[in-house]
C-alpha cells in the first residue's frame, strides 16, 4: 500500500475521533448545564424541524416553576416590556382591560380607562374583543393579545368587538395611559375611605395626596382598602408608612447573602383611628402595610386572611431580552414576623364574603353602603 495514502487515511480517522471526543467532553463538562447540553444536542443532532426559541422559553419557564416558589416566574422577551410598563402605572395602549373568556371565544373587556381612545370611540365594558387589525385572537392568551395591541405611541390599530352578537369595528390610536393608583371618598361619620390599587410607581405620592384631601374635607377617621392589591415597590410602602407612623422600625429585610437592612419612620405621624381592609388577594407590600399598622396598634385589620408572602423578588434581565422575576430575599415586620411563616396577617375583625360578592368588589361594583367589609370597618371604628 502506498504509505502516503495510508498515512492520510489514518490521520483522517484520528481527527474524526478527536473531534467526536472533544464534542462529547464539551457536552459533559462539569461547568456545562444540562439545559445547555440539550440545546446544543437538539441544535446539532435533531433531524426534525425545531422551533428552538419556543423550546428555550418552555424550558426556562419549567426551570423556574420547578423551584416550587409561587412568586418566582419566567418572563418571555415579548412580555418583558409590558411587565416593566405595569410597574410604572403607565403604559402605551388603547385603554382597555381584558380577561380571557373561559370558552376561548375571545377576551372580555372588563374596564375602559377614562379619557382613553377606547372610551372616546365608544367601547364599553362587556364588549368582547375578537380581532386586532383583522387578526382573530380566539384561542390566544393575554400575552399574545397584548403583543398585538402594543405599539408606539401615536400609531393606530383597528379592533373588532362583539356587542349583543353583532360585530363592531373601531379605529383607535395608541396613547400613554396613566393608571390611577389611589382614590378616596368621604363616608358618613367623617370617615375617609382610601382605595390603594397597588404599591408600584407613584403610589406614595398619590395616596398621600388623597389622605390630605380627605383630611381637608373633615376626615377624622381613615379606612385603607388594599383588597385585591398585588403589592409593588418597598420604597413606596415605606414612604407611606413613614407618613402615617411615629418613629421606629417599619421594615426588615435579609437578602440571599445574609445581608440585613432596616427602614425607619421619623417622629411625624398621623394620629386618628384607622382600619385596613384586606383579603386573600392582598399580596406582598399590601399585606405588609396592613401588618405593620397593626403591630404599631395604629389600625384595626378587617376582612379575610391574606396570602402570606414573606419573600421579595428582583426582576433580572437575560441576554435574549427575556427576564426572570426571582425571589432573592425575605422580609419581616418590625417585630420580626415573616408573613410566609405566619400564614398571612391575623385579622382583628374577620369578615368573609361569597364568590359573587368578591367578584363584584374586585370590579368596583359594590358601593360602600352595601359592602359588608367596609361596613364592618366602620363599625370597628365607631367607638374610637
Amino acid at each position: 500500500m502506498n504509505w502516503k495514502k495510508w498515512f492520510w487515511k489514518t490521520l483522517s480517522y484520528v481527527l474524526v475521533a478527536m473531534v467526536a471526543a472533544m464534542v462529547t467532553m464539551a457536552l459533559q463538562a462539569p461547568g456545562s448545564s444540562k439545559l445547555a447540553e440539550l440545546d446544543r444536542l437538539v441544535d446539532t443532532r435533531f433531524i426534525g424541524q425545531a422551533d428552538l426559541e419556543k423550546a428555550r422559553d418552555a424550558a426556562a419557564n419549567a426551570f423556574i416553576e420547578a423551584l416550587g416558589d409561587r412568586w418566582s416566574y419566567y418572563i418571555p422577551a415579548e412580555s418583558y416590556a409590558a411587565h416593566q410598563e405595569n410597574k410604572q402605572n403607565a403604559y402605551v395602549g388603547i385603554g382597555i382591560t381584558i380577561n380571557v373568556r373561559e370558552d376561548g371565544t375571545g377576551e372580555d373587556i372588563v374596564a375602559v380607562a377614562p379619557g382613553s381612545s377606547a372610551q372616546e370611540a365608544g367601547i364599553l365594558p362587556g364588549d368582547i374583543l375578537i380581532k386586532v387589525d383583522g387578526t382573530s385572537i380566539v384561542g390566544m392568551n393575554a400575552d399574545q393579545v397584548g403583543a398585538l395591541v402594543r405599539g408606539e405611541e401615536g400609531t393606530s390599530l383597528t379592533i373588532t368587538v362583539l356587542r349583543d352578537g353583532t360585530e363592531k369595528e373601531f379605529n383607535l390610536k395608541r396613547q400613554m395611559i396613566r393608571v390611577p393608583v389611589a382614590s378616596g371618598e368621604m363616608l358618613e361619620g367623617n370617615i375617609g375611605l382610601v382605595k390603594i390599587n397597588n404599591f408600584n410607581a407613584n403610589c406614595a405620592s398619590e395616596t398621600l395626596a388623597v389622605i390630605k384631601d380627605l383630611q381637608a374635607k373633615g376626615a377624622k377617621k381613615q379606612i385603607f382598602d388594599v383588597r385585591n392589591n398585588p403589592g409593588g415597590y418597598v420604597r413606596e410602602m415605606v414612604e407611606l408608612l413613614d407618613f402615617l407612623l411615629p418613629e421606629g422600625v417599619v421594615f426588615r429585610q435579609e437578602d440571599y447573602k445574609g445581608n440585613q437592612h432596616t427602614e425607619k419612620s421619623d417622629a411625624d405621624c398621623v394620629k386618628m383611628p384607622m382600619a385596613v381592609l384586606v383579603n386573600g388577594d392582598s399580596y406582598s407590600a399590601a399585606e405588609f402595610f396592613a401588618a405593620v399598622l397593626q403591630e404599631y396598634e395604629w389600625a384595626t385589620l378587617v376582612g379575610e386572611k391574606t396570602c402570606g408572602k414573606g419573600y421579595y423578588q428582583n426582576t433580572l434581565p437575560l441576554s435574549d431580552g427575556s427576564a426572570v422575576n426571582l425571589s432573592t430575599g425575605k422580609y419581616s415586620t418590625p417585630n420580626g414576623v415573616n408573613l410566609t411563616e405566619a400564614g398571612g396577617v391575623t385579622l382583628d375583625v374577620p369578615v368573609t364574603v361569597d364568590e359573587k360578592t368578591a367578584a363584584m368588589i374586585y370590579a368596583g361594583a359594590v358601593p360602600p353602603a352595601e359592602d359588608p367589609q367596609i361596613q364592618a370597618a366602620i363599625q370597628a371604628l365607631a367607638g374610637k
